[in-house]
């Protein structure tokens, strides 16, 4: 797992240029049963394009790239993690 984090981060630094040419960024935020989540920032983060920069850039490079990874959503759509009912 560790490794294909690293490899994720990596392919995120190839891309992160082109994103920071339009006053962008992209950050990593987590990688759960195959989703890469990550944070759009700056110019990004309130573009009308954010879906196809993520559907259309960043998870088919990743896809291509990393094995393992079937998506990617930003990090506002993580599953919440349960809490542990017996406190």
């Amino acid at each position: 797992m560790e490794e294909t984090i690293a490899l994720i981060q990596q392919t995120l630094d190839k891309v992160r240029p082109f994103i920071n040419r339009d006053g962008g960024d992209v950050e990593f935020v987590d990688f759960i049963d195959g989703i890469v989540y990550i944070n759009m920032k700056g110019a990004c983060q309130d573009c009308m394009l954010i879906d196809s920069t993520i559907s259309d850039g960043i998870e088919i490079i990743l896809q291509e790239e990393v094995p393992g990874v079937i998506g990617v959503k930003l990090a506002s759509e993580m599953p919440k993690k349960e809490e542990n009912a017996a406190k």
